[in-house]
């Protein structure tokens, strides 16, 4: 297998002007999922630039220590707290958000739940599930319900709180949510096959599955919040065709040719640029609860400015809620109710 990947040269098009837009964050605090890298390092560092109170949620690893460093290094005044969260095991994510919870006396102004795996092998996690959808969905549907009353606080204190959420236009990969995606059957769907284009196989369908499981995930939990009047907000974002570290990931476990790989992100955009979206869901004050923001909206919509746009009709229906919300439930063990 060719592993010889070569990034790109791509520079920055929108996120410095983007990044003079943003206003002093003071008063937030913020936890983001999986920011050793790409676009939750990118937003992390954004946040914490602009004086925010951030809490790194990553699986403990070299790379956690040394991302972290890296941003106490560059911003020592800062309150930076780094908590061990592996979305691959339930048990870790609810550990976590007590540890949160204690950091949070006044509430947690934000969740971004940005971390995510792409097109790995059809295996299973400790808990049964497949390793993408626990990873990318399911662990941070459990880490939203822990949070929720935390996130309630600092919005009854503050006047408002956010959750996003990140999908990616892997959510047109499949046309349906599927049951079985959601269920204990890891290490049994589909296998290894990595066909991406037109209708995806293997690796790449499992993927899809979890980037409209995000989706669903807002909409059925803006619907929520809708029905009680919540001032807790809720926002999907996709960074487009962003130059991460998950093109080398997938690469390496068998997903991607390294050739084509390289080929095609010369179409992409920074890592920068892929990250305005989530940035701009956590703080945009003009932003409506139940938007989704990225570069375009369409399967085309590699790159270009961050726009915001509704919810789409293939996952914002009743059956897909219903099917998202129940599943979820009964993958993590309890219910969600939103009171």
């Amino acid at each position: 297998m060719n592993l010889n990947y070569k990034k790109p040269d791509l520079k920055n098009r929108y996120y410095d002007d983007f990044l003079e837009s943003i206003q002093p964050l003071n008063k937030l605090t913020i936890a983001i999922t999986g920011t050793t890298s790409g676009t939750g390092f990118v937003a992390a560092q954004t946040v914490i630039s602009k004086g925010a109170k951030v809490i790194l949620l990553n699986r403990n690893s070299t790379r956690a220590i040394e991302s972290y460093n890296q941003l106490k290094s560059k911003y020592p005044e800062s309150e930076i707290y780094s908590i061990e969260c592996d979305l691959q095991r339930f048990k870790s994510v609810r550990k976590a958000a007590k540890e949160v919870i204690e950091i949070c006396p006044d509430g947690l102004s934000v969740l971004c739940n940005n971390a995510g795996v792409m097109a790995l092998k059809d295996i299973s996690t400790p808990d049964g599930f497949d390793v993408q959808m626990q990873t990318n969905h399911l662990s941070h549907f459990l880490l939203t319900k822990e949070l929720f009353k935390c996130l309630k606080k600092a919005a009854d204190n503050n006047g408002e709180s956010r959750i996003v959420n990140h999908s990616s236009m892997a959510r047109y990969g499949v046309k349906n949510l599927e049951p079985k995606y959601l269920e204990k059957n890891g290490g049994n769907l589909g296998g290894n096959g990595k066909r991406m284009m037109l209708f995806p196989q293997g690796r790449w369908k499992r993927y899809s599955q979890t980037k409209l499981a995000n989706c669903a995930f807002t909409a059925a939990l803006n619907d929520r919040l809708r029905n009680i009047k919540s001032n807790v907000k809720v926002f999907v974002a996709h960074p487009g065709l962003a130059l991460t570290d998950l093109q080398q990931t997938t690469i390496i476990d068998g997903g991607m040719n390294a050739w084509m790989a390289s080929q095609m992100m010369k179409s992409g955009q920074t890592q920068e640029d892929g990250a305005i979206g989530i940035i701009k869901c956590m703080t945009d004050p003009q932003l409506v609860s139940g938007t989704f923001c990225g570069p375009g909206a369409g399967k085309m919509s590699m790159k270009g400015p961050v726009i915001s746009f509704d919810l789409e009709a293939f996952y914002n229906n009743q059956y897909t809620k219903d099917l998202l919300w129940t599943k979820s439930c009964q993958a993590i063990g309890e219910d969600f109710n939103i009171k």
